[in-house]
């Protein structure tokens, strides 16, 4: 099977993220990155792309995007791994060419972006694939994959978390400073940047929709201009209620994405920073330990797993299997033809429930606290 021919804009020299995709998109050797417009200045672009060997270098995404779609071995699919506030337009210019899409999350810098970029997917014969990693983790999916066979009964209760602690005190550089400016992160701080993935893991395992929120939005740091600390009570479709905690300023959290979820037969509880292992408690029953690949983990866990238990595997794991996802459908895409099994990966809609997410945060909070409904 041959390779996908992948582009990327952004992710250069000095830009984490774009490492992440980079790694991700080579594990399982499904595509193969030919073209990039690597920055937003020329000069960095040209070195980053030199630096990597690159066959074609970009200065600018426009320029990329019109010059490979022209091309017979143009590339099939492109990475967005920019700021926010570049995704949109980025995004839009592949997707009419029909390029198919992976873009780092959140959807979009606004509301307003986010809405007239599902029009123009809607309106591509490409696809859009959203990297929300976490979704991602084979213990993760053996969670959803419980609840939705009802192991643990109706859901009634959903606690989901991601505290960090590098933003504590002001820091100035690069990955600090756009993340902390609205006009390249949008209204969001803690909310968007990490709360969206809160936001998201806590739907993607139990299926079910936020209807209304109440968040209570607050930048700790002197001067700050985004929320660095947010506590979100959420009402679901179907009754069952929950509690989003996102912040950024709390020693002692590197990245502590918690979801906890309870039912009236059971629960279950996963940690990223511990993420071969699923916490799983019939009521009135002992605690039981599921591990990756292990006694008791199902076929959902084990379709995206790549190792024997009790090695590590995560982070870049995780990225690699929405990478891996999207070849199977952009594959099938070349033919026409059906998906071969189960594909599942975030889609331009989780993206845009995303930003409504932050911006129904954002609005609850100005109203101090009141309750908000998100605009499905």
């Amino acid at each position: 099977m041959s390779r996908i021919r992948l582009g990327m804009v952004g992710g250069g020299n000095d830009a984490f993220i774009g490492g992440v995709h980079r790694i991700a998109s080579r594990i399982d050797d499904r595509f193969e990155l030919v073209a990039g417009a690597l920055s937003s200045t020329p000069e960095k672009s040209q070195a980053s792309g030199a630096a990597l060997g690159l066959a074609r270098i970009y200065n600018d995404y426009k320029q990329m995007a019109i010059r490979e779609a022209r091309r017979k071995d143009g590339i099939e699919a492109v990475s967005i791994v920019t700021p926010n506030h570049v995704h949109y337009a980025a995004a839009r210019e592949f997707l009419k060419r029909g390029i198919h899409v992976i873009c780092d999350k959140p959807l979009t810098s606004t509301l307003g972006d986010a809405k007239k970029l599902v029009k123009a997917a809607e309106a591509s014969d490409a696809l859009f694939i959203l990297t929300h990693n976490y979704t991602g983790y084979p213990m993760v999916r053996q969670a959803r994959a419980m609840i939705e066979a009802g192991e643990i009964g109706t859901v009634r209760v959903v606690q989901v978390e991601y505290p960090q602690d590098w933003l504590t005190v002001e820091q100035d550089f690069k990955q600090a400073e756009w993340r902390t400016d609205p006009k390249r992160s949008g209204a969001g701080g803690s909310t968007g940047d990490i709360g969206t993935h809160a936001f998201n893991l806590a739907c993607f395992v139990t299926g079910l929709e936020v209807e209304t929120l109440a968040a209570d939005l607050t930048a700790f740091v002197q001067g700050r201009q985004v929320d660095d600390n947010a506590h979100v009570m959420l009402r679901f479709a179907g009754g069952a209620k929950g509690m989003l905690w996102s912040s950024q300023v709390a020693p002692g959290n590197e990245n502590a994405l918690r979801v906890r979820v309870y039912g009236d037969k059971g629960g279950l509880e996963w940690a990223q920073e511990d993420p071969n292992y699923l916490w799983f408690t019939p009521f009135g029953e002992p605690k039981r330990l599921i591990t990756r690949n292990g006694s008791g983990a199902g076929e959902a866990a084990a379709r995206v797993s790549r190792v024997p238990p009790g090695h590590p595997e995560g982070y870049l794991e995780g990225f690699a299997n929405i990478y891996s996802e999207a070849a199977e459908a952009i594959t099938a895409a070349r033919t026409g033809s059906a998906v071969a099994g189960e594909v599942t990966y975030p889609s331009i809609h989780d993206g845009l429930k995303g930003v409504q997410f932050v911006s129904a945060c954002v609005k609850s909070s100005a109203r101090d606290a009141a309750w908000v409904k998100l605009d499905h």
